[in-house]
């Protein structure tokens, strides 16, 4: 009973200290009497502010008393403003005069302004490393906003429907998405993170790319190399980082004093025409030696980036003690094209409530980056009003009543039974490359129909032949749904008819954890880390007279498990038993007669020249029983929670997996004696400066004992034949045949590639546009019969498209050389 007395009076004393509070509106303008948008507001000798919003409207809830308020913005003269406030909302409006630089004390002390600008960013160079450990820990409150706009359609588009679907006004302008939340941030040094959103809010349809949460918007430029996340690939080089002279030219424009402060406005341009560099200007604290601001700007003319054709960068510092500074507010504002729409946008956070040092509670931080609360998706427009520091444009107002609006009618059933109706009409060229998807109103049943190219198929063992596959998934909740996966096939050559079904159940997406089984009959491939689609072999048995995948015949069923026992430890185990025949070519099809070249046999060892129709001994009759299990460590595994499960998050460091198959003998007729462990380490993305991006992984392992075991359990490796390649996965390899290197002993295999992600390219004018990524790599296997094969390649890439040229060694003498492209599908 005390516990809820006690709630009760927590809560009631909350609603009266809110009650008290008054608010303090205002707008920004310039002397002209336009507005200024943006403008970081807050309480002098505190850390609450706030931002005005596009139309240069702030608000601030604030108990009776008297305040000194700063108003700060980038091109003007910081403003304090005293402001009492009684018991009721105030309107106090605000007009800032343009920043007044001088530079009489510059030409006194310097003989140049470019000679005082690159003194000053050497002074700042020598404390960034202490800037950036000045503050061991901290935490903070975060609200961040953000929109998306359309800004203008091309006249031939701009036809009632298209005004219509995207909402816009007659001039084609209009909102396509805006979103808020309000975080608690917390950070630990050296690069603990902690964040926990109470709040978040989106209405409309995210285009393109995103910053949500606070740690998006972390922008530190005294780092050496600045992220971007989704606008580029490579980092860019910040004007004060350890080497930034080497990459900028500084020009002091002048001194002014701002709150007690001198403070230098130093102009910062690039020695070189293109590459990953901002522009515009800094502001030091001059003696200090800290940056006050920043207002930068990157463009396409000089740097590469993704989807959008520029962006400002601006970010207010205020002092939080005596000598710790942080950021007030961070605001990107970002506009692009793309065939003739004009888009615009920002994005803002606002940081209150500092506390420097605090002491966090053992075992606080735990990877857990980000933990959404289950009813931060929940809260109510009133709640929003109380909350949000920046108010909304009335613009912004309208469009989310309008969503809002329109999210309650889709919940109708009438408009559910028209989207299914609309979702569920199948498109016959899309079903022919990416399948068909329907599901029922409560998107709690959905059925998935494989593509047609992956369901028609034609090879020299079973000729031309149906691969027909659906997979129905059911959603019971949030937590729990099952997969059920029917298939059948029939090849009409050897008359064999093949029907399996797998299952997959989701009990617990906090920790991956699912059951799966499967059982029936299939035809299978004798390399079972997989070598070419149907699709693709399809075409190059019919067109190119190369019927490179070799099949074998299986009756099974298996089931497993797999669950992350702790974060970062990903376990899986498995039970299969199997009934294995070798197949046989039937079929000899072709479109095309090549010159010089046959279908070769279905066994994969017979010699070059042997016949087509081969029918020479590659393994019995057989059955097997084999458990197989895998322990994943990814170590530091960073991830995000959120109400539906656990998200990992890309490692900053190798990953390590550790595989283990047994064969047992004499249990259920089981013909195989074996025991197999290998280990892999891997990783993927490592930024490399500002030079892109590399990627690899090692394996390694064999069989321990090899008393009893066939072809198909042999350890085999993901080669390529044919011009075509899947480089979604650094483990492949562009050359490799896909059987002669499968092994029953110790092999080693290693792969590299490095992504220069249009560092070089950006150095050639008809290039850079394209914004084509650069790439170079090398594979590497040996094994017990075969040693030292090597690969070494070059390749370009843009989105879903790659050409590489490579080279390939077999031992000492030259293997293969040639292209090889992707174009997305696989």
């Amino acid at each position: 009973m005390r516990k809820y007395i006690l709630l009760l009076i927590i809560a009631f004393s909350v609603i009266t200290a809110s009650a008290q509070q008054s608010l303090l509106t205002g707008k920004i303008t310039d002397k002209n009497g336009q507005v200024i948008p943006f403008v970081s507001i807050y309480i002098r000798n505190s850390t609450y502010g706030t931002t005005a919003n596009e139309n240069g409207v702030y608000q601030f809830k604030l108990n009776p008393g008297t305040y000194n308020v700063i108003y700060r913005y980038v091109g003007y003269t910081e403003k304090i403003e005293q402001v009492t406030i009684a018991d009721h909302d105030q309107e106090h409006n605000v007009q800032m005069a343009d920043e007044q630089f001088s530079t009489e004390r510059v030409s006194e002390t310097y003989r140049k302004n470019r000679d005082a600008a690159d003194t000053i960013i050497k002074q700042v160079i020598k404390k960034r490393k202490y800037y950036m450990e000045e503050a061991t820990s901290f935490s903070c409150a975060v609200y961040v906003k953000g929109v998306q706009k359309l800004l203008s359609v091309p006249k031939s588009l701009i036809g009632q429907e298209v005004q219509r679907t995207l909402d816009l006004d007659s001039n084609g302008r209009g909102i396509l998405y805006q979103s808020e939340s309000l975080s608690e941030y917390n950070f630990q040094k050296p690069d603990k993170i902690r964040e926990i959103t109470i709040a978040n809010r989106m209405a409309g349809q995210n285009t393109a790319f995103g910053y949500k949460k606070a740690s998006d918007l972390q922008a530190n430029f005294y780092e050496n190399v600045f992220i971007i996340p989704g606008l580029a690939s490579r980092g860019f080089v910040s004007p004060v980082a350890a080497y930034g002279p080497r990459f900028y030219n500084y020009k002091l424009l002048g001194t002014s004093v701002e709150n007690g402060h001198t403070i230098d406005k130093i102009r910062i341009t690039p020695k070189h025409s293109h590459g990953q560099y901002f522009q515009g200007d800094i502001y030091i604290v001059e003696g200090d030696w800290r940056i006050y601001s920043v207002d930068f700007f990157i463009d396409n003319k000089v740097s590469n980036l993704n989807l959008v054709d520029t962006l400002n960068i601006r970010q207010q510092y205020i002092a939080i003690t005596d000598s710790v500074w942080m950021p007030a507010s961070t605001q990107y504002n970002f506009k692009g094209a793309v065939l003739g729409f004009k888009f615009g946008g920002y994005y803002a956070a606002v940081y209150n409530n500092y506390k420097i040092n605090p002491t966090f509670p053992d075992g606080f931080f735990t990877g857990e980056i980000l933990k959404i609360d289950t009813v931060a998706n929940s809260k109510k427009p009133e709640y929003w009003e109380n909350a949000r520091p920046i108010p909304l444009t009335a613009y912004e107002t309208r469009d989310y009543k309008k969503k809002d609006a329109f999210e309650e009618y889709k919940k109708t059933d009438r408009y559910l039974d028209s989207l299914q109706h609309h979702k569920n009409h199948i498109n016959y060229p899309g079903y022919l490359i990416f399948g068909y998807a329907a599901s029922n109103k409560s998107a709690r049943d959905s059925l998935y129909i494989y593509p047609f190219i992956q369901t028609f198929y034609y090879n020299t063992v079973e000729g031309f032949g149906i691969n027909a596959k659906v997979s129905y998934i059911r959603t019971y909740d949030d937590f729990h749904s099952l997969t059920i996966t029917p298939a059948v096939r029939y090849g009409f050559s050897n008359k064999i008819f093949s029907a399996n079904v797998a299952a997959e159940y989701l009990n617990d997406p906090f920790h991956a954890a699912k059951f799966y089984a499967d059982f029936g009959s299939d035809v299978l491939d004798l390399n079972n880390v997989g070598t070419r689609s149907l699709y693709f072999n399809t075409l190059s048995t019919l067109l190119s007279e190369n019927n490179y995948v070799k099949y074998y015949r299986s009756h099974y069923g298996d089931f497993g498990y797999q669950r992350e026992v702790v974060n970062g430890v990903l376990l899986k185990g498995g039970l299969s038993y199997s009934s294995r025949s070798q197949l046989y070519n039937t079929s000899f099809s072709k479109i095309k007669d090549i010159k010089d070249r046959e279908f070769t046999s279905n066994n994969p060892l017979a010699p070059p020249g042997t016949p087509a129709d081969d029918h020479s001994f590659l393994f019995p009759d057989n059955q097997a029983l084999v458990f197989n299990a895998s322990a994943l460590f990814t170590f530091d595994q960073r991830y995000e929670t959120r109400p539906t499960g656990k998200f990992n998050l890309p490692s900053r460091y190798p990953m390590v997996k550790v595989n283990y198959r047994k064969g047992f003998k004499n249990i259920f007729g089981s013909d195989v004696d074996y025991d197999f462990a290998s280990v892999d380490v891997s990783q993927d993305h490592i930024q490399v400066g500002l030079s892109g991006y590399s990627s690899f992984k090692i394996s390694g392992g064999g069989f321990f004992n090899n008393k009893k075991l066939y072809y198909m359990d042999y350890n085999h490796f993901l080669g390529n034949q044919g011009t075509t390649f899947d480089p979604t996965y650094v483990g492949s390899f562009h050359f490799l045949p896909f059987y002669t290197y499968s092994t029953n002993g110790a092999f080693l295999e290693a792969h590299y590639q490095h992504n220069f992600a249009g560092s070089l390219f950006n150095h050639i004018p008809f290039l850079r546009k394209a914004k084509l990524e650069e790439i170079i790599g090398a594979n590497y296997l040996t094994t017990k019969n075969n040693r030292n094969y090597r690969e070494f390649y070059i390749g370009v890439q843009r989105l879903i498209f790659r050409v590489d040229y490579g080279i390939s060694y077999a031992g000492n003498q030259k293997y293969i050389q040639g292209f090889r492209i992707f174009y997305g599908i696989r």
